[in-house]
Order: C-alpha cells, then sequence, then structure tokens
C-alpha cells in the first residue's frame, strides 16, 4: 500500500518524499493548494511527483480569491480562516474518506516542539525526518547534493503572515499581484495587514508609498513570518 506525504512543496516535505522513495517505499503526495500561490510552485510540486514516480492527491477545496469574493472580508494575522477553512479542512475531509492511511509529515528532527495533530485518530502520522535524525543542514545539503532547486515561497502570495521585507518583495517581483491585494482591501474595505502591528501603515496603498519612498526595514520585520502548514 502506497505511503502518503503531506506535501506543500517546501524543503522539508520536497526532502521527505525524494528520501522516502529513495528508502524504497512507494508514496503519493498529497497537497492542498489555496489557488495564490506563486507560479513556480506547482511546476515544482508536479516535477517532485514525477522524480517519486508518485500519485498527486488533490482534495476538492475553496481558493483563497473565491472565499475572499463570497465573504467580502480578508484574512489578517488576528483572523486567519485562510489556513482552516483552504488548507486543514479539505485535508481533514480527505482523511475521513482513507480513515487508517499512513500519512508521512515532514517536522524535522530540530522541531521538537511541534506537533503534526489536525487529523487526530483519522489516521496514523508518522515523522521520517525525525527517525533519520535530519534537521535544516541535513534537509539543505540533500537537497544540495540532488540539485533541486526549490521555490522561495510556496505559501499564497496575498499571505497576511508577511513580513515587510516580503511585501516590499512581492511589490518589487509581482506588481500585479501586490495591485491586486491594494484592488482587494479597498472592495472589501479590510487589509490583509492587522493595525497596530508595527509601525507602518496598514493598507498595502500606504505601504506601497513608504516602500518608493526609500524607507528602511527593521531586519527584525524583514525576516519571512509565513504560514507553517503552507510553507514547511
Amino acid at each position: 500500500m502506497s505511503l502518503f506525504v503531506a506535501f506543500s512543496g517546501g524543503k522539508d516535505s520536497t526532502a521527505l518524499s525524494l528520501g522516502l522513495v529513495a528508502k524504497g517505499e512507494s508514496i503519493s503526495l498529497l497537497y492542498t493548494p489555496t489557488g495564490n500561490e506563486p507560479p513556480d510552485v506547482f511546476p515544482h510540486i508536479q516535477k517532485v511527483a514525477a522524480l517519486c514516480n508518485a500519485n498527486l492527491i488533490i482534495p476538492m477545496g475553496p481558493s483563497l480569491l473565491g472565499l475572499i469574493e463570497r465573504w467580502g472580508a480578508l484574512p489578517n494575522q488576528r483572523q486567519r480562516w485562510c489556513t482552516r477553512k483552504i488548507k486543514i479542512l479539505p485535508a481533514i475531509a480527505w482523511a475521513k474518506m482513507n480513515r487508517g492511511a499512513t500519512l508521512a509529515v515532514g517536522l524535522r528532527a530540530d522541531e521538537e516542539s511541534r506537533r503534526g495533530g489536525i487529523y487526530g485518530d483519522l489516521v496514523q502520522q508518522v515523522y521520517p525526518l525525525r527517525d533519520w535524525g535530519w534537521g535544516l543542514p541535513e534537509i539543505e545539503r540533500y537537497l544540495a547534493a540532488l540539485e533541486l532547486e526549490i521555490p522561495e515561497r510556496t505559501d499564497c502570495m496575498l499571505c497576511p503572515m508577511q513580513r515587510l521585507g516580503e511585501w516590499r518583495a512581492l511589490l518589487q517581483d509581482r506588481a500585479e499581484e501586490y495591485a491586486r491585494g491594494e484592488a482587494l482591501e479597498a472592495q472589501t474595505g479590510h487589509t490583509f495587514r492587522s493595525p497596530s502591528r508595527d509601525t507602518w501603515p496598514t493598507g498595502l496603498a500606504d505601504l506601497r508609498r513608504e516602500f518608493n519612498s526609500g524607507r528602511t526595514i527593521p531586519k527584525r520585520t524583514a525576516w519571512p513570518r509565513r504560514c507553517r502548514v503552507c510553507s514547511m
């Protein structure tokens, strides 16, 4: 029977998938998209599926932009309904239809405090990276040896958990998506960034003006703070 892998396309789940196949396992990849991933994510997922000779399973679920349109609201740091509605609930629905399956989750050996408990007792969860003693250095060395490039981001381009440096990178690298975020804020009357998160403007239009002015981003707000479910 195939071993299922909780797959995001990030470095941990990619190394997990390829490592399992290298050890002789037959796997299937369970991937729950949001519909707002960067354009290089799905080609990477298809490439890994091909390298692993794996079946790619994509449960039916809503998209980020579809839910925004339906509800007239945006997710933000305080109301992160996006992760639950788009990623977690479709995965749980799949687990209910596959009770007793074994699901490999990409939690590393250097992440002892993290738990992958969204499935309850629906499936049997295993953590091969921990069994192998693989932390971040081991994963990076393994992927480097395979010469496999991982997308810089696998979560939403309009993720409310982004820090300032990532919003600025979105403006510089994918200006049309940043503009879409501005339009959604104007349309809904809400913002992706939560008020009082920092001293920078909350709205993306005002944030654009700050970026264009050359204002320096403090280092503590430039580092990624992403949704772990989406980018693992």
